[in-house]
């Protein structure tokens, strides 16, 4: 293997060099943002508006597990950030932290408590204006659930990024099915009724794994561009993302086990939350779903398969974008491509 570099590269590599050892190129300073409402496992942030800022609030989903810092990886490749500079109040819902304490609390929790009293509290904010949620991954389900379950909150429209419905088009968990079905789905049961959920390490472990070919070639990747430092900080980013996963509930991982996975009831449109039956021809809002081309934990026709189950949205639109699970949504290429289609729903 031969790397060689220009002049100019060669000293760009040696600045990004001495850049590395003095802590890092990424810009990982979050968007300066205030507190306006807090309760159990919610916390809900205003981004300090740019000059002018107006229209209906947008407000940032983030899944559990991983951190909300998911909207905001870094400057210059956040996508909390590009909203602020385009105009839009933005906001954000953060889950906090999970303790073992917070074992019983199921998807419901999040359904019927949690992103309500943010929608509300966002939209009195913003002068009672209507919400426009933008979700990611599991965030997106929760949406989705949440505007089927309550058709009166104040919710203008719905952008979901990379939120697979049909478990079944995951090749990731496939080889797992029969093994589940042997052991009459009891296979992750002990595990997460003894820590109470999904360690956060475990957490962190299962998504490292889901990228496991890059990492193995991230060393080889990082040498031949180690004059670029925009990939230099993308990687860094990505790494303090890694770095802050979440665990997830027990109650809310065994119904992601059970419901989603196992039984996979999202596929048909409609899933039982503490025994009601909530179905997703409940969304009554315009709604855009976005799938990663190269996303190996959603892949596109386990995220396309929701266009089919919003029967009652006025609007539904497809698209999909560039990138893997995170790159979806905060990649480089995102900047062209995911942002493009959700400043144009919005703008629409």
């Amino acid at each position: 293997m031969r790397i060689s570099y220009s002049p100019v590269s060669l000293a760009a590599a040696a600045a990004n060099v001495v850049g590395k050892l003095r802590g890092g190129v990424a810009d990982l300073r979050p968007v300066p943002r205030s507190l306006i409402d807090q309760g159990p496992n919610r916390s809900v942030y205003r981004m300090v508006p740019a000059e002018g800022a107006s229209g209906p609030p947008v407000l940032l989903v983030p899944p559990l597990a991983a951190p909300a810092l998911c909207f905001d990886l870094r400057r210059g490749c956040s996508l909390a950030e590009h909203l602020v500079e385009g105009g839009r109040r933005t906001y954000l819902v953060d889950y906090g932290n999970v303790a073992f304490s917070d074992r019983a609390l199921g998807i419901e929790h999040y359904v019927y408590e949690v992103l309500p009293k943010a929608i509300r509290k966002v939209s009195e904010d913003a002068g009672g204006q209507p919400v426009r949620l933008v979700a990611w991954c599991l965030g997106g389900l929760f949406s989705l659930l949440t505007a089927a379950n309550d058709a009166e909150l104040p919710i203008d429209s719905i952008v979901t990024v990379a939120s697979p419905v049909d478990f079944t088009a995951i090749p990731l968990i496939a080889p797992f099915r029969p093994l589940v079905e042997a052991t009459g789905g009891h296979l992750l049961t002990p595990f997460y009724r003894l820590f109470g959920g999904a360690p956060s390490y475990v957490v962190g472990r299962v998504f490292w794994a889901t990228g496991i070919n890059k990492e193995i070639t991230k060393p080889l990747a990082i040498l031949r561009n180690l004059d670029d430092r925009d990939f230099l900080a993308q990687i860094e980013a990505v790494d303090h993302f890694m770095d802050n996963m979440i665990a997830y509930p027990g109650r809310t991982f065994g119904q992601l086990y059970h419901r989603f996975f196992r039984a996979n009831d999202l596929a048909e449109g409609a899933v039982d939350l503490g025994g009601k039956i909530i179905s997703l021809s409940g969304v009554k809002v315009p709604t855009m779903i976005i799938a990663g081309e190269n996303d190996t934990i959603a892949p596109r026709r386990a995220v396309e398969r929701l266009t089919g189950l919003l029967e009652n949205a006025p609007v539904v639109r497809f698209e999909s974008a560039p990138g893997g699970h995170l790159g979806v949504l905060t990649g480089r290429r995102a900047r062209g491509t995911t942002w493009r289609y959700i400043d144009s729903f919005l703008d629409s």
